[in-house]
């Protein structure tokens, strides 16, 4: 499933690079655009839209992906690339953060604790030797 989606996303990057300054494809290395014809999807039919704006264009969300990257990487200039890497890593901070509170190892075994805390010690009634002994020949003698 993963890999069709993919495919049909690499279809969908072919086709707007047809409206993208040569110049701009240009920068993209060869072998990339290469992988994208190699592994796109040929019975995928997509076209864009020439009336609207490519905000409004119906993109699966794996080719917006693969255009933020190959705008950061080849497209952007040093001070977006800059700020693009920057707000990716704020980004990934905030993730990690909000999985530490929510999975937080430091208080993995408090619930486990608080639990058995509310457990109620039981008595132990201590029995003789001599009583011990007793129960045991009764058992045995099942009386």
């Amino acid at each position: 499933m993963e890999n069709t989606i993919y495919s049909k996303a690499y279809t969908e990057v072919l086709e707007i690079l047809k409206y993208v300054p040569k110049e701009s494809v240009n920068k993209i290395p060869k072998n990339m655009l290469e992988m994208f014809k190699i592994k796109q999807d040929t019975n995928y039919n997509f076209k864009i839209d020439t009336n609207k704006p490519f905000e409004e264009q119906k993109l699966l969300d794996e080719t917006k992906a693969i255009f933020s990257n190959i705008f950061r990487d080849y497209w952007a200039t040093p001070y977006q690339r800059e700020r693009i890497l920057a707000k990716e890593e704020y980004d990934r901070k905030i993730l990690e953060e909000e999985k530490r509170q929510k999975y937080n190892p430091d208080d993995i075994f408090k619930d486990r604790a608080n639990k058995e805390a509310t457990i109620l010690p039981v008595e132990v009634k201590k029995e003789r030797f001599y009583q011990r002994f007793i129960n045991f020949l009764k058992r045995i003698l099942k009386i």
